[in-house]
């Protein structure tokens, strides 16, 4: 009992925090309204709090981690390509205004920038896992002593294996003695990216909630006044452009642009007004909600798609207890596996499940959970020079975060307590469709 109220008292004091400022935060912050495209937001010591001192004649030795890559390009190219033919076809019936003209002439720019492009690493997602990997050093400095080993697997996508690149180099450069090892393959896909692809019933659960997230575009979704501000005639617009894709596709390249250098000093949000922008957020974080984390509406299913991901931390974890090596296990991939991971993982409030998605962004907001290079990092300490417990504690997204079951200390928690749990959990899924 006292573990559960205690747990309960950090996951309401988290509730109440976020219950009084997702608004305000999207609308202080128009970047924040990316969704899953939000650039990694800690790139200084000022965005990231201290670290809790370990507990005294503990050490840390091996990191066990899983990351997302860094920004990129859109993933699909029609997003570039849509909102430019809808333009194009206003701007020849002549029903174009100047603005109209100028957001075409803009996108125009983007698309043609953006060509043979499309999901790439862009060139600040290569900073963000260089400055990553240069945090992870300085913060844990032991286990990065010496020749010790550091293991590094990627999924098999191009933009996760550059992250993978950018993050060991860094490492190197700082320590030129490391042994660093890096593959990405097929074999791994099971756990490392596409566990799900095997998973028929999640597959299916996904399909069937995506009525609830297109219905929810089609009830609050109005993109009336953002189609009035480009066109002539309103009247015209209505029956020739599909408006609500427009809207939505020129907000999801408002959002990407963050991630690029090349594009600063440029953006498309002011062709949004803010209840526009925080209703686009809104709706796309119900999105990844019931899609990828511990939703009633897909049967708070997700979460296990990762429980191969979970079951090769574990053994990674307990493999590089027994050796006593120093070292690290690397891992880069989406946050279509970060996030079900961290729900698995049940850390801070990311396992949170409602069946109210009016009022899902009081509580849970994908911003904090899934930004551009998101990270999960276990790391493990051992006693110097005398017997105890190995102990752990995870940073998500470099910030110290609670976990379900009772802590030694501040963040720290016995890995014995927390496999334990961890394997009951995954032990309940033992008869879940595909398994490996």
């Amino acid at each position: 009992m006292k573990r559960i109220t205690s747990y309960l008292i950090l996951t309401l004091a988290a509730f109440t925090l976020c219950a009084t400022t997702p608004r305000k935060q999207v609308i202080n912050n128009f970047d924040r309204s990316a969704s899953n495209h939000y650039a990694y937001p800690y790139g200084t010591d000022v965005d990231i709090p201290d670290l809790t001192p370990a507990p005294a004649g503990y050490e840390p030795f091996f990191i066990d981690h899983y990351g997302r890559h860094g920004s990129r390009w859109l993933t699909n190219g029609r997003t570039y390509e849509r909102p430019l033919k809808q333009l194009t076809k206003a701007k020849e019936a002549g029903m174009l205004n100047l603005q109209g003209e100028l957001l075409l002439r803009q996108l125009d720019y983007v698309y043609e920038t953006s060509k043979q492009r499309v999901g790439d690493l862009s060139d600040e997602g290569a900073e963000q896992h260089q400055a990553i990997a240069e945090r992870m050093f300085r913060n844990f400095p032991e286990v990065f002593r010496g020749n010790a080993r550091v293991d590094a697997k990627s999924t098999v996508i191009i933009r996760c294996i550059l992250s993978m690149q950018n993050e060991t180099m860094r490492l190197r450069s700082l320590n030129p003695d490391l042994r660093i090892y890096t593959d990405a393959s097929y074999h791994d896909m099971y756990y490392m990216g596409w566990g799900y692809g095997e998973d028929t019933l999640a597959n299916d659960l996904r399909k069937s909630v995506d009525p609830i997230s297109d219905g929810m575009y089609e009830k609050y979704l109005r993109p009336e006044r953002f189609i009035a501000q480009l066109v002539n005639d309103t009247v015209w617009a209505a029956t020739n452009l599909n408006g609500r894709q427009l809207m939505r596709d020129v907000f999801d390249i408002a959002g990407s642009l963050q991630g690029h250098h090349r594009f600063d000093g440029i953006s498309l949000y002011h062709y949004f007004n803010n209840s526009e922008i925080f209703e686009l957020w809104r709706l796309k974080n119900i999105y990844w909600y019931i899609h990828w984390a511990n939703a009633p509406q897909n049967g708070n299913r997700m979460p296990f798609i990762e429980r191969a991901l979970l079951r090769d931390m574990i053994q990674k974890a307990d493999a590089a207890i027994a050796t006593g090596e120093r070292g690290a296990e690397l891992r880069f991939g989406h946050e279509t596996c970060v996030l079900p991971l961290a729900c698995l993982l049940e850390i801070d409030n990311v396992n949170y499940s409602c069946d109210d998605l009016d009022h899902l962004h009081e509580y849970w907001q994908d911003y904090n959970i899934i930004p551009k290079a998101c990270n999960i990092q276990m790391v493990f300490y051992r006693p110097v020079g005398t017997t105890g417990d190995v102990l752990v504690k995870v940073l998500f997204n470099e910030h110290e975060a609670t976990l379900p079951v009772t802590p030694v200390s501040g963040p720290y928690y016995r890995w014995n307590d927390l496999k334990q749990y961890y394997e009951r959990k995954l032990d309940t899924v033992i008869d879940w469709s595909v398994q490996r």
